[in-house]
């Protein structure tokens, strides 16, 4: 080689290193974009550990329907449901579970919460098996529990359509308040008469032979709901939901799909039975029953129609306590993406 050649041959290597380096960067700087455009959002839930909601957090996490939406779910597993309402108002989580109840409240004393239709499945009122209790009536002077306290919603709805028929309960019956796996537990050993539990706990009672007496979806009815009213649903903040409107309807499809996926595979709720402890399939099928029947399938104008109807009773019996000043349903309680749905 002579000494033109070696020259030629030097430059044209540190063209190359040069090329290649170029190159590098600017792959890396395209590749660097690629990573913030398909970057997915991060939403922070807060959610019961115990809850139906990590069910579907499971299956959401199992089926990749997460990636699918382009969400990183950041969640908080809580041990009860005032919680989540310290979790959203101190600004800790995103999302929670709540009721439009106490949405409205918060909204009437100053607070800008949302509310978004979740799920209509409530408790009953259950009595052991060969029970003579066949109607409230029967209740005189036994012992009813009722899970969540005085103020719990099921509870005064309960007491409205009571009153009726003339039939007074909190005066009428013992009334025995405990949180809702102690009166489970109370009712398993025969310690009252019947029980107002929260679904999930009646659905337990159920697959021991327990019968429904009646179901709060038709003490709705009973009191002017058109149809199943969906009491818990999805609760966030509105200036929240102004900046993240995108990512809210991402997150409604995606828990959508969870719940149809629960509609049909088998499997999933065989991981739901290990989780919850219950493996025999028949006691699996009660679940999954009263799971599915509360499903959120209607459109948010009725929801927001029935909640309105239900909220004068809820008013009417709980008061100021229940319901702080305003006389009516927030205006502003439901939320509706810019599709209006």
């Amino acid at each position: 080689m002579n000494d033109l050649s070696r020259v030629w041959f030097a430059g044209s290597n540190h063209s190359l290193r040069s090329f290649r380096k170029i190159a590098a960067f600017c792959l890396g700087f395209l590749l660097a974009g690629v990573g913030v455009a398909q970057a997915a959002d991060t939403l922070r839930i807060a959610a019961q550990k115990a809850g139906t909601f990590s069910w579907e957090l499971d299956v959401i996490k199992d089926h990749g329907l997460d990636k699918k939406a382009g969400i990183d779910l950041d969640v908080t597993e809580l041990a009860t449901t005032e919680a989540g309402k310290v979790a959203i108002m101190g600004g800790s989580a995103d999302v929670i579970l709540s009721d439009w109840l106490w949405v409205s409240r918060e909204r009437s004393l100053g607070g800008k919460l949302k509310f978004y239709p979740y799920s209509s499945t409530l408790g009953a009122v259950m009595v052991p098996p060969g029970s003579p209790i066949k109607t409230l009536a029967d209740l005189k002077d036994k012992k009813l529990g009722v899970a969540g306290g005085p103020l719990d919603k099921s509870w005064l709805l309960l007491q409205a359509y009571a009153k009726n028929s003339d039939v007074d309960l909190d005066s009428d019956a013992t009334i025995l308040y405990g949180a809702p796996p102690l009166l489970l537990q109370e009712s398993l050993q025969r310690k009252d008469d019947a029980t107002l539990n929260f679904w999930n706990f009646c659905a337990a009672l159920e697959t021991k032979g327990f019968k429904r007496l009646i179901g709060i979806e038709d003490v709705e009815k009973a009191l002017g709901a058109s149809g199943r009213v969906a009491m818990v649903g999805y609760v966030f903040d509105e200036t929240y939901a102004a900046s993240h409107a995108d990512l809210l309807r991402r997150f409604f499809a995606m828990t959508a799909q969870a719940q149809d996926i629960l509609a049909h595979s088998t499997e999933d709720w065989k991981k739901i039975g290990e989780k919850i402890g219950v493996t025999d399939p028949a006691a699996l099928e009660i679940y999954r029953k009263r799971y599915l029947e509360g499903a959120a399938h209607r459109s948010v104008a009725d929801e927001e129609a029935d909640a309105r109807k239900l909220y004068l009773v809820l008013a009417g019996i709980g008061g100021a306590k229940l319901v702080g000043p305003a006389a009516d349903l927030d205006a502003g309680t439901f939320y509706k993406d810019a599709a209006g749905k």
